[in-house]
């Protein structure tokens, strides 16, 4: 089978769907977001007990190869060794994992649940501790597992069976030579369809959420306008930063990225109520931990059930929809690892950043509204969720300071993010290279930010997470496929190595 023809027509029939989707928001706006809202409402009506389940499982089966005999296996030769260190190969993960998302979200969320919590009074103790209950849950370790999956799916027959760096080679166990085929393909046009509008929804909020920066720093107009501008600013520099490859440019900025996230939750740690900040991380773990299961499957089937399915559906497509994406980006920074190293490195430890993180900005929100009583500040930040973390900084010693690292963070988010997924937009389309040319990077930069554009033009937020939506569903069917065909991979590679060591030397 010619790979490259393969990837070709995987290119061009995937450009012609995304270009047609930007015709359809540019000249029929409203039909755009009646649609999506259509297709939004009929997910979460029918199946949302299927992502509940499905996303739970993922978690599950990420624990179990943790701990199963698959742990010691890695992922390509057995001589083979990280081409990463492991600090850069976790900013880069968690880069490109969460991103902008958590910065966008991490003052809000906690606000927006303590004002109006899924059950009970808002703006009580009770309402605190169950918004933070659900701002871990939903950027803890369920996402982290639908990328732990993904990921080590794709970097194991990429580098355990040596086949293309596509979503496709995942289904090799199953489908065999078949994922050359009109199937494969499928999967792999699929994949990057949900990849540009994962990607296309987060560029929407960092767009957002830089202008919100630039309004509260330096007195820039926070509208439609501006955003629009700051996608076409950031598009020419991320394309700029593609010609310098994925060891120098992403890694570059996801360490710089890293290092002042590090930066801005010391400066809170320290000047913020640190005491807080270590009683709500603490609390919080034990509260989540204690309640995971019931969390995980909770539907309301006996009421409306709005709150589930505009926070907790709404993430569980959002992760899955971001999971090619993400997924294939780790599996490409992550040949050397064993299993275990992986889903440690992918599943755990970024969850207890995260959960660090949330308790730092969450924690310390919660209690400046608290303190004060403030419910001003807690109307005001719900209502201007762009706006959350500089208003946020806006009441600490050094708000200055936190405001322009703020800013500084949300921007490099914002390239990495965009670059990366230009350089796995060119690996998925190119037939699974793991070096994409750079033409094809620049042709989906500038289409995926041309997608976000329309998607804010088409009706903001509202849209993005209805489309976002859309894409993930069909995907979240093939990820549960995928899990067993990668059990059935792990199996056979555990019988070859079992084989070998049985085997005489070979003389010379």
């Amino acid at each position: 089978m010619d790979r490259k023809n393969t990837g070709n027509s995987v290119f061009i029939i995937s450009i012609l769907i995304t270009l047609i989707f930007i015709i359809w928001g540019v000249f029929f706006t409203d039909n755009l977001a009646k649609v999506t809202n259509a297709i939004y409402n009929g997910s979460i009506d029918y199946l949302g007990w299927f992502y509940l389940g499905a996303t739970l499982f993922f978690v599950i089966f990420s624990v179990y190869l943790l701990l199963s005999k698959y742990g010691d296996i890695r992922l390509g030769k057995k001589t083979d060794r990280p081409d990463f260190n492991t600090a850069s190969w976790l900013a880069m993960l968690f880069g490109a994992g969460m991103g902008i998302g958590i910065v966008y979200w991490s003052v809000a969320e906690p606000i927006t649940h303590y004002t109006a919590p899924p059950y009970g009074k808002g703006y009580t103790v009770d309402a605190a501790n169950t918004a933070m209950k659900f701002t871990f849950f939903h950027w803890g370790l369920d996402p982290w597992a639908i990328y732990t999956v993904i990921g080590l799916a794709l970097a194991f027959f990429q580098y355990n069976k040596r086949l293309p760096a596509a979503i496709s080679s995942a289904f090799h166990p199953i489908l065999g030579d078949k994922i050359y085929g009109p199937i494969g393909k499928t999967i792999d046009i699929l994949s990057i369809f949900a990849t540009v509008f994962g990607i296309a929804t987060s560029l929407g909020l960092g767009a957002m959420q830089v202008t919100a920066g630039m309004h509260d720093i330096f007195g820039v107009p926070n509208g439609l306008v501006v955003q629009l501008i700051v996608i076409a600013v950031a598009t020419v520099l991320f394309i700029i930063s593609i010609n310098t490859g994925l060891e120098k440019g992403i890694q570059y900025l996801s360490n710089t990225a890293m290092i002042l996230s590090f930066a801005i939750m010391l400066v809170i740690l320290v000047v913020g109520p640190t005491l807080t900040i270590f009683k709500v991380l603490f609390n919080t773990t034990g509260i989540y931990l204690s309640d995971f299961i019931h969390m995980s499957l909770r539907l309301e089937p006996f009421g409306e059930g709005k709150w589930i399915a505009s926070w907790t559906l709404f993430y569980w497509a959002w992760w899955i929809a971001w999971a090619p994406f993400v997924g294939m980006f780790i599996a490409r920074v992550s040949k050397g690892r064993t299993v275990r190293e992986f889903v440690i490195g992918v599943l755990v430890v970024p969850t207890l950043g995260t959960f660090l993180w949330m308790s730092i900005f969450g924690g310390s929100a919660l209690e400046l509204v608290q303190k004060q009583d403030n419910h001003h500040l807690a109307n005001f930040i719900t209502k201007n969720v762009s706006l959350s973390i500089f208003t946020f900084f806006d009441y600490l010693p050094l708000s200055s300071v936190l405001s322009i690292l703020g800013f500084a963070v949300v921007a490099i988010y914002y390239i990495t993010v965009a670059d990366t997924a230009t350089f796995v937009l060119g690996m998925l389309s190119e037939g699974g290279t793991l070096n994409p040319s750079n033409k094809i990077k620049v042709i989906w930069g500038v289409i995926q930010s041309a997608v976000a554009a329309v998607l804010l033009l088409a009706g903001g937020l509202n849209v993005l997470q209805t489309a976002s939506i859309a894409a993930a569903l069909p995907f979240a069917v093939i990820m549960v496929v995928m899990c067993y065909s990668l059990l059935k991979g792990l199996k056979s590679e555990v019988k070859v190595q079992r084989g070998s060591k049985g085997r005489a030397p070979v003389q010379p």
